[in-house]
């Protein structure tokens, strides 16, 4: 078996003989597969949530306290920096939901095969550009 280069560490074996065993593949052996970028996509997205959930609380905070709270946060979330930031968030809220969902059906058995796994990833994926783009232009159109 060939070994990718670098890819080899010193360690000792039950004799206590010095041997180069192999890492464990990582990036530099194996491509990105859907599922695997769907699932990191899933963890950043779910982080993203946290992130701007911090944004809608300061906002709530800022509308219960003094005009003057209210309108530097109103002032920052219309700003083309808050819009983007509102933008994104959209975004990973509909990933991550739309995903969610995909995962609860592999709970129940559903979708594992790999033709079915990749179909229901480029479909989340379609699915939430679509609603996101659907959101912003409601959002849009009644605001």
């Amino acid at each position: 078996m060939k070994h990718a280069p670098g890819a080899l560490r010193m360690a000792r074996n039950s004799d206590g003989k010095w041997v180069e065993r192999p890492l464990s593949p990582h990036l530099q052996i194996y491509r990105p597969q859907i599922t695997s970028t769907l699932s990191i996509f899933h963890r950043i997205t779910g982080v993203g949530l946290g992130v701007g959930a911090l944004l809608l609380v300061w906002w709530l905070a800022a509308a219960a306290g003094t005009d003057a709270d209210y309108a530097r946060a109103a002032g920052f979330i219309g700003s083309p920096l808050g819009l983007i930031l509102l933008f994104l968030w959209t975004a990973a809220l509909a990933y991550h939901f739309l995903n969610g969902i995909r995962h609860l059906a592999w709970d129940a058995g559903i979708g594992f095969e790999l033709p079915a796994a990749h179909a229901s990833g480029k479909l989340v994926v379609v699915a939430a550009i679509v609603l996101t783009l659907l959101v912003w232009v409601v959002g849009l159109v009644i605001w």
